[in-house]
């Protein structure tokens, strides 16, 4: 048995949500609903509008929300990614601490911890600015051998192998430790223009991966299919396990030689950010504690509907509850 189910390799991002009323947001000249990445600077001048307010701070980054579902849920989970040494960093290492996830000695001296200021308008739509800061630093020195290879998974994000000189080195080296030491390989996707700009990079990680967890956007840059069913089909072919998920539409499932197709369970939603990290999260947790792929995927599907029914990429409490619920009904 080894200590840890699961080890994510990602981005340590502090989502920073701050509500503004329509005044505001109009002051700030941004355009409703985007992402945009910033420089440290405009991150702090950003921060600064909004002093009188106190915003509400969650530990977050793409694989990061999974492995915290995975925890959530009763799992062994360790994290390998960087924060600095600010109010942000203690914030996150403290935060993974309390949810019992093995997040090392992620902090560097002297540097800024990634952030990402998340501005909640009043029709719930969220306006993103993200500062990546020391969180893209994350490279092979930072890959800690020990926790890769006491993990059955190693987890890693596509949002990674934005950064060719860094994260695609800490990539390559924590794929190499898990060949070495038996543990399996799953890989987020993360976004499609990762495969429209860093594709050579995550093809030849797909090598490697027994399980893909992409959505339909994504599958369709990964195959050059036109459709989620098709780009499944064509996935056959690169990885032995992978997991299509197509919104509304419900997911398909390859896993341990069974395919299924999973629907989504009807919602209204509020924030869609984080639907796939914890679809991902959750599944893993069902096939490491001996779940069918099928009864994994409903468990899923069903947290993914209770956290986009809300504002934030994880549910804060009754995580463990909506699971057993659903998968004793599956």
């Amino acid at each position: 048995m080894k200590e840890f189910q699961i080890c994510g390799l990602g981005n340590a991002i502090v989502d920073i949500f701050v509500e503004v009323n329509e005044k505001e947001f109009g002051s700030l000249g941004f355009e409703r609903g985007g992402m945009q990445l910033v420089d440290h600077g405009e991150q702090k001048k950003l921060l600064g509008e909004f002093q009188k307010s106190e915003p509400k701070l969650v530990s977050g980054g793409s694989v990061a929300n999974s492995i915290i579902a995975f925890s959530q849920l009763g799992g062994d989970a360790a994290f390998i990614g960087c924060v600095g040494d600010d109010r942000y960093g203690l914030f996150y290492t403290n935060e993974f601490e309390e949810l019992g996830i093995d997040i090392g000695n992620p902090v560097l001296v002297g540097e800024g911890t990634g952030t990402c200021v998340c501005l909640i308008t009043p029709d719930a739509e969220r306006t993103m600015r993200t500062c990546l800061a020391v969180s893209s630093h994350l490279s092979a020195r930072h890959v800690d051998a020990e926790r890769i290879k006491n993990s059955e998974w190693l987890f890693i994000e596509g949002y990674v192998f934005a950064n060719p000189e860094t994260g695609q080195t800490a990539i390559r080296e924590a794929i190499d430790i898990a060949e070495k030491n038996g543990t399996k390989v799953a890989v987020t996707c993360s976004d499609a223009f990762i495969v429209n700009v860093f594709g050579d990079a995550l093809r030849d990680a797909l090598k490697k991966t027994d399980l893909f967890f992409c959505n339909e956007t994504e599958a369709c840059a990964v195959t050059g299919a036109t459709t989620a069913k098709d780009a499944f089909e064509k996935l056959k072919s690169m990885v032995p396990a992978c997991v299509v998920t197509n919104g509304p539409n419900g997911a398909f499932i390859r896993f341990g030689g069974k395919e299924v197709h999973v629907p989504a369970f009807p919602t209204t939603p509020k924030d869609l950010t984080g639907a796939g990290d914890m679809f991902a999260g959750s599944f893993l947790y069902g096939v490491t504690h001996g779940l069918s792929p099928e009864k994994a995927g409903r468990g899923a599907a069903f947290l993914c509907h209770k956290v986009i029914s809300q504002v934030g990429a994880r549910l804060h409490h009754g995580t463990k509850q909506f699971w057993e619920e659903t998968i004793a009904k599956a």
